[in-house]
């Protein structure tokens, strides 16, 4: 399998991050959205990140030009049917993609494979939503998409092992970025360390121990971490991390996983983080740190 022309449903932060790595590597992007409106901001926001890279000398305006050039929006699932790969990045909820997955059952032959950057669900449950089961894997991004170059490659019970071969190779090979092989389980491994990591940090803020900006210097500085537990958690998104945790708590009924209670009443308030431009910090319209 030779993945050249993938679809990517979902202009989220993710599906953003997605579409503009793959059209960056040269490869033609479908953009998917529910509307045009989604759509335009979802583009608009990748224009934005490139434009920041423009600013900094990482890419000339050719190349600016050339990436945008790739993507091609879309907002019917009909249109994914000439893809090599559909990537969906929708939000971590089992019967939304379930339905996602059963849609691109029905458009897209049964050579291509169908791929979920979940980060924490069943990848054997989301293919039990098709009749090709066996073309579905998990192939989940971390953020920042583009400067991460790790990819968990994650098997339901059904996938096969050409889809599996594919997949490494395209991840490895196409797109230089390490593919780690994953055999399901809730959490699969980044997510299932990282979110008890996030979790922790939100007790420790809730007991006063230290404020946020404290925490997060704790292990910034102190343990050389790119950005503290509290700012990761805005940008994946605090209501995407309160998911991950529920569903590792439901499966794996540890006590460990049990989502601290300031992080549900946050979600509740509408500070999910960089989206809405406020959780433990405030951000700008860019995404960046105030």
């Amino acid at each position: 399998m030779n993945f050249k022309k993938i679809g990517v449903v979902g202009g989220g932060v993710m599906g953003q991050g997605i579409a503009e790595m793959l059209a960056a590597r040269g490869l033609d992007v479908l953009l998917v959205e529910k509307n045009n409106e989604k759509l335009d901001h979802a583009y608009s926001m990748i224009e934005t990140s490139l434009d920041k890279k423009l600013e900094k000398w990482g890419i000339t305006p050719a190349e600016k030009k050339l990436t945008l050039s790739r993507i091609s929006k879309v907002t019917h699932f009909a249109e994914l049917g000439s893809c090599d790969l559909v990537i969906e990045t929708i939000s971590e909820d089992l019967e939304a993609k379930k339905a996602v997955f059963a849609q691109l059952d029905q458009v897209c032959p049964s050579h291509i494979t169908l791929a979920s950057n979940t980060s924490a669900l069943s990848l054997t449950e989301i293919g039990s939503s098709t009749m090709h089961p066996e073309r579905v894997i998990g192939m989940h991004f971390i953020y920042p998409v583009a400067s991460i170059n790790l990819v968990e490659l994650i098997r339901g019970l059904k996938t096969s092992d050409a889809v599996v071969e594919a997949a490494k190779y395209f991840v490895e090979e196409t797109l230089d970025k390490k593919g780690i092989m994953v055999y399901e389980s809730p959490g699969f491994v980044s997510t299932r360390l990282i979110c008890t990591l996030i979790n922790e940090a939100l007790h420790v803020l809730e007991e006063g121990v230290a404020s946020a900006q404290d925490i997060d210097d704790a292990m910034r500085i102190g343990y050389q971490f790119n950005r503290g537990p509290l700012e990761m958690c805005d940008r994946f998104g605090l209501d995407s991390v309160l998911a991950a945790l529920e569903g590792m708590f439901r499966e794996y009924g540890d006590i460990k996983y049990r989502p601290a209670f300031i992080l549900k009443k946050m979600v509740r308030a509408g500070q999910l983080g960089t989206k809405t431009g406020e959780g433990f910090f405030k951000y700008d319209k860019d995404g960046d740190k105030l």
